[in-house]
């Protein structure tokens, strides 16, 4: 039996065995139901990675753009041709797959950090209170305030951009805590620096590399090539895991931009976009339930933008129920057994499959061999496949990582090559601040030395020295030299305000002030 990897709207998974090795068939995602979602699980050493790596190559054949994340590494080879070994040819016997052949696919690589692939970046204002929150591991009370920044950047025409903006407006806000806290409800400084804090420790941990501009668009990991295959983007993870909230923050900032740019579509052919989002785990682990309920609406909504979303995890439940019983297609790789936790896993992963008469899903999981996967897809009307032991394909592409020098080439070639790796620093929230502050201490300066100068210069008379408040004919009435009495509240503009505090910190130490800046630090 020979199959084709894509046959008729289909994308070739393997070939299920049955208890006798008679009547084996294989199995197929069919197109159509490819933007309805997946889960790959399965313990470490099991084969997810091939699983994805097979998955993306079919969706790419299929001019479908792919979007995934190496975390080891070894995902990057999907990018060079695949090399002939004994046991991927002894597989593709095993399944019928003749002929075997190799095949070189459309890579686009991506880094967060600039080293391993194409920068990539976003602003502050793109990623938005709720998700910044989360990367910040903010307090409600945090939240807050981070909440009210952005409101006062929105009114005020303040940018942000990068982090050294986000600095900026909270040193604004909390010098001025008092007047805006009338406006926009309470600011607490501690909260403010507890803030500062957090956008510290982002920054050492490397976070200020990914805020910034250009950002990314979206169409760009959208590509199809000039043959008609979907560009694989590949974001390199390896470091980017050693700060596993960044990590999760960023995929899911990107599917809520996905959520938010493409047009609905409903349900057509084939996916506009097929997005895995491995190590799923990092994105629900300790997450508040208000982030929860925005992956759930994301991953229920976007279905209907063309967009396919599939986890990858070790655990089914590292995936909450909600959106767990979103998946529609499967492939279940071995799980282990030795822990409680293990065992409900088990019985969990079996519960979600169309019971198969033949075997105990159950029992079968855990003994699934390397390579081997317990397998269901949409069908027909959108119903689940009664589940299927199976031996997943192996890959056209190279099985490893490529080298640096041929990841350097791929990158040279790439048609996203030049456009997002030079910063580009145009004027934003530190910039109009500073120049505000600058223009409140020269304000300031001005004054002082003209009081200096009237209050040094003697009257004509020779014996009385003309004060500010009184004129030279003659002196005011005690009555008019007191100050009125304030009726009311008013309200400061947000500029105001900045140039007040600014004029009273920069009046003693203007030189000082002009050098170190006095609304966040300067750009070093």
């Amino acid at each position: 039996m020979a199959e084709p990897i894509l046959q008729d709207g289909k994308l070739y998974i393997g070939t299920s065995r049955k208890p006798d090795d008679t009547n084996n068939k294989p199995e197929y995602l069919e197109l159509k139901f490819g933007n309805r979602h997946g889960l790959v699980t399965g313990a470490t050493g099991t084969g997810k990675t091939v699983t994805l790596q097979i998955l993306a190559e079919g969706f790419s054949n299929a001019g479908v753009p792919v979007f995934c994340a190496d975390v080891k590494g070894d995902l990057s080879g999907i990018g060079a041709i695949g090399e002939a070994k004994d046991f991927l040819q002894k597989r593709a016997d095993q399944i019928g797959l003749t002929p075997y052949e190799f095949q070189q696919f459309p890579v686009i690589f991506w880094d967060l950090y600039g080293e391993k692939g194409h920068r990539v970046r976003t602003t502050i204002s793109e990623m938005g209170p709720l998700l910044l929150s989360r990367l910040m591991n903010a307090t409600d009370a945090q939240e807050g305030v981070i909440n009210i920044a952005f409101k006062i950047a929105d009114q005020g025409g303040l940018p942000l951009l990068d982090l050294k903006d986000f600095q900026a407006l909270l040193n604004y806000m909390g010098e001025n805590a008092g007047a805006l806290s009338s406006q926009f409800g309470f600011i607490s400084k501690a909260s403010v620096g507890s803030i500062q804090r957090e956008l510290l420790i982002l920054e050492q941990q490397g976070a200020e590399q990914f805020f910034g501009e250009p950002a990314l668009k979206i169409s760009d990991i959208m590509r199809t090539t000039n043959d008609g295959r979907g560009a694989i983007s590949v974001l390199a993870a390896d470091k980017l895991m050693m700060n596993p909230r960044l990590y999760g923050t960023f995929l899911l900032w990107m599917l809520s931009e996905l959520f938010e740019v493409l047009p609905e579509v409903g349900d057509p052919d084939k996916p506009k976009l097929v997005f895995f989002f491995d190590e799923a785990h990092l994105l629900f682990n300790e997450a508040p339930k208000v982030l929860i309920e925005r992956v759930e609406q994301v991953v229920r909504l976007i279905r209907s933008k063309g967009v396919g979303v599939y986890f990858v995890t070790q655990n089914p439940l590292d995936v909450p129920e909600t959106v767990l019983a979103q998946l529609g297609n499967r492939v279940q790789h071995a799980l282990r057994a030795y822990t409680p936790r293990e065992q409900k896993a088990v019985k969990t992963a079996a519960d979600t499959f169309r019971p198969n008469p033949d075997f105990d899903c159950a029992t079968v999981i855990t003994n699934l061999g390397t390579g081997e996967a317990l397998v269901s897809t949409l069908e027909g009307k959108g119903s689940p496949s009664m589940v299927e032991r199976t031996l997943i394909r192996p890959p056209s592409s190279r099985l490893g990582p490529v080298t640096d020098a041929e990841r350097k080439e791929i990158m040279g070639v790439s048609p996203v090559a030049g456009l997002y790796d030079e910063d580009v620093d145009r004027e934003s929230a530190y910039e109009i601040l500073t120049a505000r502050a600058k223009k409140a201490a020269e304000t300031a300066a001005a004054q002082q030395e003209a009081a200096t100068q009237e209050a040094s210069q003697p009257s004509s008379g020779g014996s009385r020295w003309t004060l500010p408040g009184f004129g030279d004919e003659e002196p005011a009435s005690p009555s008019a030299a007191k100050p009125k009495a304030r009726s009311g509240y008013q309200r400061e503009t947000i500029a105001e305000a900045a140039m007040k505090s600014v004029a009273r910190t920069v009046a003693s130490s203007l030189g000082r002030a002009l050098v170190r800046g006095i609304l966040g630090s300067l750009r070093r």
